[in-house]
């Protein structure tokens, strides 16, 4: 039990080493770089940004590039941000979904023999259908209802209601039972996106988390621009290539209230109309990449995109067979670039150009590679903590820790002496092996995370006085110091085991079943834990046998 071979003491070592060069990035932070911190108060986007980019500069310089750099990840609570709680509408999420199943309707009633019918207007999430021959009705009904899809868990919810009104009616609408489907698949879908939009590289902090059936929580630590969020998720993504029509007398009579059939007016960003084609060559789901590059004429920020095998196809088939045409990009019902077509386009390379800044055709990229929102997001409540109150929180913190710490510290040398020192020592290796694991692991640190800390300081010991107290009985039973050590330690293993399995349970269980700074708390605490017993078990022991290997003392001062 107190031998401890040199490759114990390697591995001992090797792990204390590499706990403290993982937390040691997190001690060079504001004002340790020769930087100061910002005592203006500015809180305006662009001032907040310079100076974070001026701290990440000059962190690069100075700290040498074969240690590790990552620090613990702080909550909104701690380094201020933004926090929005949005809502999906599911009559919207229903009427976008029946609107992607016309393409489906119209092949399987265009599909031979035709049925004749009217151009169906969608009103919301129905959609009817007017035949031109009544006797048809049987067999409309009957390929309406085989391309009928499923959605829910269980795949046995039809999404499409459909029924005969009359002789030559069809009505198509969303029942109600679908529409809960739909927000809920739409829920899991939105998350996936809108972590694609705000953190296409994936090394943000971002929270992203479900509230109830509809509602989603957004968390961005340290975002300077809580407007540059909302305008980057109110888009709602979708991106059609469509065949375009400019000529005058086309756009008067779409102005009039005469357009052709099939055809829409839409304006670019400068309020130029354009006649476009309803039905796209190429969507949005046809995008293999997307990323920000420059335009080849002027170098100025542009969009890049590459679309998929069968979106590349049909792109450039369109375009070989349609010299002399505009073909429209549109996002979000806004026409984006409507170039003429000089020659056939084909490989699918297609790029955006446009008064862009460089934050914008990035953020542009990120929202047309993630894809299209189900549904509009709708913003319920928006909160900006400033920096300023999570440095207050995070020195309110430290402090407390410190002074934890201290206490703990001084209760353990005046009950134990100098084995309460050893004691003492280890609490300060569990800190440290706390701070670089939750470096190393990318953890982000709550003001509830800070309590758990604080909580663990206090439960680090408790596994050292179960120890010491066991020590003391068999000392007191006449054992040699060795002896008695060895019996503590031994007798003490199940009951320390048992308090902190049965502890960590509790916070896997708060991890599994909460949410944001409940979360934070139970990293912490579980992190803690492991922390604590190995700082107790083994640490606290390698230091007590080498005071006894080399002291050799007759009794213990215990």
């Amino acid at each position: 039990m107190l031998n401890f071979p040199a490759w114990k003491v390697a591995l001992i070592c090797l792990v204390l080493l590499w706990g403290g060069l993982l937390a040691l990035p997190n001690a060079f932070t504001d004002g340790f770089l020769g930087i100061e911190p910002r005592e203006t108060g500015a809180t305006d986007p662009q001032s907040i940004a310079e100076y974070q980019q001026q701290m990440e500069e000059a962190e690069a310089s100075w700290w040498p590039g074969v240690l590790p750099t990552s620090k613990v990840n702080l909550g909104l609570d701690l380094q201020g941000g933004v926090y929005l709680l949005t809502e999906i509408d599911p009559d919207e999420v229903a009427a976008n979904r029946l609107e992607t199943l016309q393409a489906d309707i119209r092949d399987v009633l265009n599909s031979a023999p035709l049925i004749t019918r009217d151009v169906p207007e969608q009103q919301g999430s129905t959609l009817p259908i007017r035949l031109r021959n009544p006797e048809q009705m049987d067999d409309a009904l009957r390929r309406l209802r085989r391309i009928n899809p499923t959605i829910g868990a269980t795949g046995g919810e039809k999404i499409m209601s459909i029924e005969a009104q009359g002789n030559d009616l069809i009505m198509i609408s969303v029942s109600q039972a679908a529409r809960q489907a739909l927000a809920a698949d739409a829920q899991d879908k939105m998350i996936e996106i809108i972590r694609r939009r705000l953190d296409p590289d994936g090394v943000s902090e971002v929270s992203i988390t479900p509230q109830g059936d509809t509602r989603i929580v957004i968390e961005a630590p340290g975002e300077a621009d809580p407007r540059r969020i909302k305008d980057i998720l109110s888009r709602a993504g979708r991106m059609t290539f469509n065949m375009a029509d400019s000529s005058p007398s086309s756009i008067a009579a779409a102005e009039s209230g005469l357009p052709r059939p099939g055809w829409e007016l839409v304006q670019d960003e400068n309020g130029i109309s354009y006649l476009i084609n309803r039905t796209p060559v190429v969507s949005g789901s046809d995008i293999a990449t997307a990323n920000q590059g420059y335009d080849p004429d002027d170098n100025s920020p542009a969009v890049d995109f590459r679309l998929t095998g069968s979106g590349a196809e049909r792109f450039g088939r369109t375009t070989a067979n349609n010299r002399g045409e505009l073909f429209a990009i549109v996002l979000d019902g806004k026409v984006m670039s409507a170039p003429r077509i000089n020659e056939p386009i084909w490989g699918g390379n297609v790029q955006i150009t446009g008064n862009f800044t460089m934050q914008e055709a990035q953020d542009l990229a990120a929202i047309i590679e993630a894809g299209e929102l189900p549904g509009k997001l709708g913003f319920i409540e928006e909160r900006t903590v400033g920096p300023g109150l999570g440095a207050d929180s995070i020195r309110a913190g430290t402090r407390a820790s410190l002074i934890g710490l201290v206490l703990v510290a001084i209760f353990m040398i005046i009950a134990y002496g100098l084995i309460g020192s050893f004691a003492v020592g280890s609490l300060l290796a569990n800190i440290i092996l706390i701070l670089g694991a939750l470096s190393g692991l990318g953890a982000t640190l709550t003001l509830p995370g800070i309590a758990g800390i604080i909580l663990t300081i206090g439960m680090a010991v408790d596994a050292n006085v179960i120890v010491f107290e066991r020590i003391r009985e068999e000392q007191r039973a006449g054992r040699s110091p060795n002896t008695a050590v060895i019996a503590g330690y031994e007798r003490a293993l199940s009951t320390i085991l048992d308090a902190n399995i049965t502890t960590f349970i509790a916070a896997a269980i708060l991890y599994m079943l909460g949410s944001g700074p409940v979360k934070g708390f139970a990293v912490t605490l579980a992190i803690g834990i492991v922390t604590s017993v190995f700082t107790a078990f083994v640490v606290t022991r390698w230091f007590t046998a080498m005071w006894l290997r080399l002291a050799k003392p007759r009794k213990l001062s215990i």
